[in-house]
């Protein structure tokens, strides 16, 4: 608030247009928002920023001391829980899901993605979050003022309950949604948020945990194809599939990059690299399997009978 007040103009900007993707967990989001962070016209939030948007120390628009505190949580974070790099590496410089931006107003899924906390999560989905939104438009301002860039890169599967909010708050959003067999992605996150409430928790009740995120993204996926069915919505999306990011990376990105004059060479190697820098296994493998959570393919296939038909019709 104070950086508000010293420089009015920050809140005076307009936030760069976003790219937001949108989909399910463990469903190549990571993949695909460290491929598009290569672009240097892409504002993507770091992990030392998500911590601190605001800098710590005199330099206004420098890095400071962000920067140092986010190494030591890196680091703790490997001491605390080695495994959970194989599933989802957090590193200090790397893109940052945006939902940590709402964690500054107490309205976000994080809670419940780390602890058990059902009269918070009952409550949320009750909740009116446009302040939440509303916040995070002025710290995304604020942190396109210290380092510009063209359009933000945003990122969170929070966002699926919150479409309409993304719209209103943070201007014309264009919508990448990543999808996946819900069969398979569906206990990889059951498995991620198992070993995250673990780092928190003394015990983790895993039949708990798997009935709380199985009806979770049911709700999920009804408020994103609610909003997406509306008239003039369906514009708004590009639909990135998980196996066709795994084969051909490539030509997903020149999917999005239509709209901005396509992919040179220049914009190739980059891209390039950073698939080479963040290959699949990077920090091991993630073992999971369907029976580990008492479910069977047709407890899911039955979680969202519109979903579950619009996966495939499109991929036929």
């Amino acid at each position: 608030e104070q950086m508000f007040k010293k420089y009015p103009e920050i809140l005076e900007q307009a936030v760069y247009p976003p790219l937001v993707i949108v989909g399910l967990q463990r469903t190549g989001t990571t993949k695909l928002h460290r491929l598009l962070t290569a672009d240097p016209d892409n504002r993507v939030l770091r992990s030392w920023e998500a911590l601190n948007p605001v800098p710590l120390h005199k330099e206004v628009k420098g890095k400071d001391k962000r920067v140092q505190f986010a190494k030591t949580s890196e680091k703790a974070l490997k001491w605390m829980a080695p495994g959970f790099f194989a599933i989802h590496p957090v590193e200090y410089s790397a893109p940052e899901e945006d939902i940590l931006l709402l964690d500054v107003s107490f309205l976000s899924t994080t809670p419940e993605a780390t602890t058990h906390v059902p009269s918070y999560a009952a409550w949320l989905e009750k909740t009116d979050q446009s302040m939440a939104y509303d916040y995070g438009s002025r710290l995304l301002r604020l942190l396109q003022w210290q380092h510009p860039g063209k359009r933000w890169i945003l990122k969170s599967p929070h966002h699926l309950e919150f479409m309409p909010l993304i719209e209103k708050y943070y201007g014309q959003p264009h919508f990448l949604w990543t999808h996946r067999d819900i069969t398979e992605c569906i206990p990889s996150f059951i498995s991620m948020m198992s070993h995250s409430r673990s780092i928190f928790s003394d015990h983790v009740e895993l039949s708990e945990v798997t009935a709380h995120w199985v009806r979770k993204t049911a709700y999920m996926l009804d408020r994103a194809l609610s909003y997406r069915q509306q008239e003039g919505k369906e514009a708004y999306f590009t639909d990135i599939y998980y196996e066709d990011l795994l084969v051909n990376s490539m030509g997903q990105l020149e999917k999005i990059y239509k709209d901005f004059g396509g992919i040179d060479d220049q914009q190739n190697n980059r891209f390039s690299r950073a698939e080479g820098e963040n290959p699949k296994g990077k920090y091991g493998i993630h073992e999971y399997g369907l029976e580990d959570f008492g479910l069977s393919e047709k407890d899911l296939i039955g979680l969202n009978q519109k979903y579950w038909k619009l996966y495939h019709s499109k991929i036929g």
